[in-house]
């Protein structure tokens, strides 16, 4: 009865990855803001202790 096939779903790694990007910028703003350059820079280490451990 339903012989059609079902499209492949639109890839949206691009926009993900900008909208991240976007967040990131805005909520280190705020971070800069209440708490100055010293704590953006620790969340910016922390951030890529992260990422390193999330990549091994």
């Amino acid at each position: 009865m339903n012989d059609h096939r079902m499209a492949s779903a639109p890839d949206y790694t691009t926009a993900v990855l900008w909208m991240a990007l976007l967040n990131l910028l805005w909520m280190l703003g705020v971070v800069w803001a209440l708490f100055g350059l010293p704590a953006v820079m620790a969340a910016g280490y922390v951030l890529n202790l992260g990422i390193d451990r999330l990549r091994r």
